[in-house]
């Protein structure tokens, strides 16, 4: 099954149980794949859903950070379950170890000596663990492996 396929079979299930906050999160989340499909005339395979997915996580968080400033405590609660409900689509973690292995054999496979070549590195890490990590946290990660 893909992930198209199981976020189109959780807005039916949403529907039938009546649950209209998840429902139109669900929705909102078909209508950010159709329109990137529309927009760039393709149909998206399952990584390209899961960085739209991402995108959208991002989005959440910047504004959880926005009204953590502004004292709306009501809208903080309602994008984080909303990042916790799209959280679900994405694939398993990897774990700090995993990550840190990865990360490594991307070092040795680029020949990378110094912070100079963290583009080298970040595209090789950025292809294995696609939607598995957070990128922001690998590019530190990476920086400060190759910096020490």
């Amino acid at each position: 099954m893909t992930l198209r396929e199981r976020i189109t079979d959780e807005m039916k299930a949403a529907m039938r149980a009546g649950e209209k906050d998840r429902l139109g999160l669900i929705r909102m989340l078909q209508a950010a794949i159709k329109q990137r499909e529309v927009d760039e005339r393709i149909t998206l395979d399952d990584v390209q859903t899961v960085s739209v997915i991402e995108k959208m996580i991002k989005q959440r968080k910047e504004s959880v950070v926005q009204f953590e400033a502004g004292g709306r405590a009501d809208l903080v609660a309602k994008e984080s379950a909303e990042i916790a409900a799209l959280t679900a689509y994405l694939p398993a973690q990897l774990s700090a170890t995993e990550l840190d292995a990865l990360i490594k054999d991307a070092i040795a496979a680029a020949g990378a000596a110094s912070i100079k070549d963290m583009g080298k590195v970040m595209a090789i890490v950025k292809g294995k663990a696609a939607g598995r990590a957070d990128m922001g946290a690998v590019g530190a990660r990476v920086k400060a492996l190759l910096a020490g």
